[in-house]
């Protein structure tokens, strides 16, 4: 049934801030149907959204804005990035993170641009897919939000000479990085940690911490073996304690080589007990003088940054439920996600509550649940004009919701 009646605070302004970038109003209009409808619609695609509003236009309309018109979607994104800047919770610090890390959108049709039959390592097996790489920054404050993302796209599905791997999307997440001069060290589980990555990283003068799984060899004692046999050999005594949250690790730090890496790592192990011969888990760095606690504190964002904003932005934005079929299309539909993330992230740990909250907010599905509020509290404001100050009748406001 329809219940939006007028755009809530958040996208009002995000009208005023990015409204530059579409050419006219009816497109301005567009935009904010489309943010609305991702943070409150039942069911967060074109007609989905579109239901959503008592005096929607036509469905095609909006369809044809989000995959036909004219519109720069990396213009919005540079202005959303250059938007979080003027806030101190989401500025850039040489204290913030990078971090990168793909994540699966299934989808119901097999004839949406781009999609394949992909494995899903969570619930181990194929599923119809996206295979999205996204870069997320990490601020001290604790805000974070997507930097950018590429498309991967199967071998197949490529014209010659035009294929990516995951390494090479990668690569081009961190040189985008890079070339915004954003500020931060990059992180990034065992997917990619590659000798490609992180000599491109070490190339730039930039720092990384990544996750090394404990089949992959190293150089230890002048013997190339398994970096699980190097953990093997390590005595007891050479393990130090460490507090990771209310649990206590053991861990032995040492700079070392891999093949194919061009430039000497310090490699971290974990033990889950002091007598474990078994290693828990290994990271890596560049930075050789780095203590376990530096490279922890870098490495604990990949979570924030990556596998948080992958759930919410699945859960409660609609990252995976649009279903037009041009990949122009679904490029659109994750800008826009993107930006009514940020959003709602930039309104979180604020020192007061927003006027339209009512409450200080502390994680996006609060916030989402907020802005739904404050579009119900218009609902009722509307019916209540319409009875008092227009004499509509009840038949007349029951015609507009939809209800016969």
């Amino acid at each position: 049934m329809p219940s939006i009646v007028e755009y809530p605070t958040v996208v009002q302004q995000a009208m005023q801030e990015f409204g530059e970038v579409f050419a006219n109003e009816p497109e301005r209009q567009h935009f904010a149907e489309y943010l609305t409808g991702l943070m409150i619609a039942e069911r967060k695609n074109v007609s989905g959204i579109n239901r959503e509003f008592v005096d929607p236009t036509d469905q095609s309309c909006l369809n044809r804005w989000l995959t036909q018109v004219e519109w720069d979607e990396k213009d919005l994104n540079d202005r959303r990035l250059k938007w979080l800047q003027r806030d101190p919770s989401t500025r850039y610090s040489s204290r913030g993170v990078i971090a990168i890390d793909n994540t699966l959108i299934d989808h119901e049709g097999k004839f949406i641009e781009d999609v394949g039959w992909l494995w899903d390592h969570a619930d181990q097996r194929y599923v119809i897919a996206h295979d999205y790489v996204i870069s997320n920054y990490v601020c001290p404050s604790g805000a974070h939000y997507p930097i950018e993302w590429r498309r991967f796209r199967k071998r197949e599905a490529c014209a010659e000479g035009e294929f990516e791997d995951h390494t090479k999307l990668c690569i081009k997440l961190i040189d985008d990085a890079i070339e915004r001069e954003i500020p931060g060290d990059f992180t990034f589980d065992s997917y990619f940690t590659s000798a490609g990555v992180l000599n491109h990283i070490e190339a730039s003068g930039r720092a990384y911490v990544g996750d090394l799984k404990l089949n992959r060899k190293v150089a230890y004692l002048g013997i190339e073996q398994k970096l699980s046999e190097v953990a093997a050999q390590i005595p007891a005594e050479a393990k130090k304690p460490i507090k990771v949250g209310e649990k206590t690790y053991w861990y032995y730090s040492r700079r070392m080589r891999i093949p194919d890496v061009k430039h000497p790592v310090r490699i971290l192990l974990f033990w889950k007990q002091k007598s474990d011969t078994q290693a828990s888990k290994a990271l890596v760095t560049n930075r050789i003088a780095w203590e376990a606690t530096r490279m922890l504190l870098v490495y604990r964002h990949r979570w924030t940054g990556t596998e948080t904003f992958h759930r919410d932005a699945k859960q409660q934005l609609g990252m995976g439920e649009c279903q037009v079929r041009k990949s122009q299309g679904q490029t659109r539909h994750m800008y826009l996600v993107c930006v009514a993330y940020s959003l709602l992230m930039r309104s979180l740990h604020q020192k007061r509550a927003h006027s339209w909250a009512r409450c200080k907010l502390t994680t996006i599905g609060q916030a989402c649940r907020a802005v739904k509020a404050e579009t119900l509290g218009q609902v009722i404001d509307w019916i209540v004009e319409k009875l008092t100050c227009q004499n509509w009748s009840v038949t007349q406001i029951k015609f507009a919701f939809g209800v016969q």
